[in-house]
């Protein structure tokens, strides 16, 4: 199976996730410059909610892009490796706008999640299921 095509959809969701995360640590920044914060959050909750967003799209975004390298690494259709991409990458937009919207639970922010974990359980299958020859 030609994996150039997957390689061309992992491109695509690895440099969408990159770019998430560089948008997520400017509003980090744009936050700390704004309350003169240099380390920590200082209990400002907009501070505390940016750096949370950041910190959770950095935990679970590597893991994500890795199986989406490996499915294109693996020859796995770019349908697939499309699939765990946007799944990922909008559980990760849900999750970050919907804690920048509010510290505590919402709708978006339980999305967001749900989503990444559906990424990581089509991700895990679709992993082993090309690992198998």
């Amino acid at each position: 199976m030609d994996a150039m095509p997957s390689a061309h959809a992992a491109a695509l969701w690895v440099g969408l996730h990159l770019i998430l995360l560089l948008v997520l640590s400017v509003l980090v920044v744009r936050q700390r410059r704004k309350h003169q914060v240099v380390l920590g959050d200082a209990d400002i909750p907009q501070l505390a909610q940016a750096v949370r967003a950041f910190g959770n799209a950095t935990e679970y975004v590597p893991g994500g892009l890795i199986a989406i390298a490996v499915l294109a690494m693996a020859g796995a259709p770019p349908m697939v490796v499309h699939a765990v991409g946007l799944t990922l990458f909008a559980g990760r937009v849900g999750h970050a706008v919907g804690l920048s919207r509010s510290g505590g639970s919402s709708i978006l922010r339980s999305a967001g999640v749900i989503l990444t974990w559906l990424a990581y359980i089509l991700g895990g299958v679709a992993l082993i299921f090309y690992a198998i020859p």
